[in-house]
């Protein structure tokens, strides 16, 4: 991808928390699509997370989005620049109801491609729950919220964290759904995640970080297919998972 084409440019990128340096520099580039980060635990793929929406501020390197740069900006500044973000454990308000969680940026929406209405088009099931608190939602319908409530900022690129986490195969399929819908409409979404067949099914480009580094990428099909890839640098053996999943984990109970 040359810089032209690229929508979020990544470069050399280093950041952690105190002392302790995660992203040691650590590059890579999308344009109008979706791409996964996979990698073991500990690879600094939060972290890389973090880093992006503002949450870490970095110690060097650079991020760009369609030329601007961004990095050591505050966060509301970079959601208000153009990368909405749908971060791991949801943290939506127990006591808010679905409506109440839009409403809070459905003046900021108004006029665009993303209103709250269109959210309860692309997710029914929230429109089916749209008087009920945070705390009464499912894991995957809170899913689906965190990814409406993103959606509300009309930014061009999504970042999720561990999107697919704790949910079943019939919301994960949703998701995966949403996710290639949005891409259709011109939307970039980089996922982080830690289900290597979420991962697939969600993007086709697989960045593979290593060490606070993205060391390879492969296409969907070559990291599922090719167990030697998976052994090398995910830690996925012949007998168990070490730090990554490859189908999906139950760990919520899920409601359909």
């Amino acid at each position: 991808m040359t810089p032209d084409d690229a929508l979020l440019e990544v470069r050399d990128l280093r950041a952690g928390y105190g002392a302790s340096r995660v992203l040691d520099g650590l590059s890579f580039s999308m344009g109008a699509e979706s791409v996964a980060v996979v990698g073991r635990n500990g690879m600094g793929k939060t972290t890389l997370c973090d880093a992006l929406v503002g949450f870490v501020r970095p110690s060097g390197g650079e991020v760009r989005l369609a030329g601007r740069r961004l990095d050591g900006l505050a966060p509301e500044t970079i959601a208000i620049a153009g990368i909405a973000y749908v971060p791991q454990g949801r943290r939506l308000f127990p006591s808010l109801t679905v409506d109440e969680h839009l409403s809070m940026l459905a003046r900021r929406a108004r006029g665009r491609r993303w209103t709250p209405d269109a959210v309860y088009e692309l997710f029914p099931r929230l429109a089916q729950r749209r008087r009920h608190g945070g705390a009464d939602l499912s894991g995957g319908e809170q899913q689906m919220l965190a990814v409406g409530r993103a959606l509300l900022l009309n930014a061009p690129l999504i970042v999720m964290d561990e999107p697919s986490e704790g949910l079943a195969p019939t919301i994960v399929d949703v998701l995966v759904d949403a996710v290639h819908h949005l891409v259709a409409e011109g939307v970039a979404v980089l996922v982080v995640e830690q289900n290597l067949r979420a991962a697939v099914r969600l993007a086709d480009r697989q960045l593979v970080m290593v060490s606070g580094r993205i060391e390879a990428e492969f296409t969907g099909d070559e990291l599922l297919n090719r167990p030697e890839l998976q052994r090398r640098y995910l830690g996925v053996g012949s007998t168990a998972p070490a730090g990554i999943a490859t189908g999906n984990q139950h760990t919520e109970g899920e409601r359909a």
